[in-house]
């Protein structure tokens, strides 16, 4: 089922990169590269785990420059694959670029829930605190080495919230990805986005059915979706129980928009029976 384009998928730990990889390679009957396993590789042959080679190459530039150079390699080869990389889309120009996103919490309990060497925590709340911790690390370290910010969505062209989407759903999002950059050119990320982690920006929508095929647009602020429009749309995935929803990127900013308050957040909250995240601690992350 080989579409022409390599897709490279990058997401932090937790997010099911590995899953939707091996899926997504499985089903395109491609080769699957995961750097992660070169990385552990290289480590094994310097008798040292992945976690010490990583806080390493901190210190030595020679380690990343070997793995950059793998994916250079790669990339000149004309093959088509799957890559699991947290920084594959930056070197995987003509690839379909995927970025997978999760809920902070949910992420740290499937960490949790499988321990290795390189992730080992007592408690969910140690597991959360260091997933960021590193998260922010390797943000600020591809800055100071590549010029580049992974959190600026406008890097990828499909971004997919896997914190209730089981892989199947995020694979279907990236055939449909794939289908659709094969007869248009895409004009930025399509988000597909869990419908009850988008905050609102308006009143609770009454129902109406003819105006629920708005399309949504949302805004992307200190790591947090909010509608712009779709309202309506967005009420009726809410309401159905959907997990994904489509919607397109209309703006990235530093800080939340002044329409998302607290009184806002609470009406949603019980109108759809639903917990959007403490406007407290949302103000914390801007």
């Amino acid at each position: 089922m080989a579409l022409g384009r390599s897709v490279v998928i990058n997401g932090d730990l937790g997010s099911g990169k590995t899953t939707v990889s091996v899926l997504l390679a499985r089903q395109l009957g491609v080769r699957r590269i995961s750097i992660g396993d070169l990385y552990r590789e290289l480590a094994a042959r310097r008798g040292l785990s992945a976690l010490q080679l990583n806080r390493h190459s901190e210190l030595d530039d020679t380690i990343d420059a070997h793995i950059d150079q793998i994916q250079r390699d790669i990339v000149a080869s004309g093959e088509q694959l799957v890559v699991d990389s947290r920084l594959a889309w930056h070197f995987f120009a003509g690839a379909l670029k995927v970025h997978l996103i999760t809920e902070p919490t949910v992420a740290a309990r499937r960490v949790l829930g499988r321990p290795t060497e390189v992730e080992n925590y007592a408690t969910l709340e140690e597991a959360r605190t260091d997933l960021e911790s590193r998260s922010e690390s390797e943000r600020i370290r591809f800055l100071a080495k590549y010029g580049v910010d992974k959190t600026r969505l406008r890097n990828y062209d499909t971004i997919c919230d896997s914190t209730r989407a089981t892989p199947q759903e995020i694979l279907d999002t990236i055939i449909e990805s794939l289908h659709e950059s094969e007869l248009t050119a895409s004009s930025g990320p399509a988000c597909y986005l869990d419908p009850q982690r988008i905050f609102p920006t308006a009143a609770v929508p009454a129902f109406d059915e003819s105006d629920s095929a708005e399309p949504i647009e949302v805004g992307y602020a200190a790591r947090h979706f909010f509608a712009v429009r779709g309202h309506q749309r967005l009420g009726a995935a809410i309401r159905s129980g959907q997990s994904l929803v489509r919607a397109s990127l209309a703006e990235e900013a530093i800080s939340r928009p002044a329409d998302v308050t607290a009184d806002r957040v609470h009406a949603w909250d019980r109108a759809f029976g639903i917990e959007l995240p403490q406007l407290g601690a949302l103000s914390q992350a801007g």
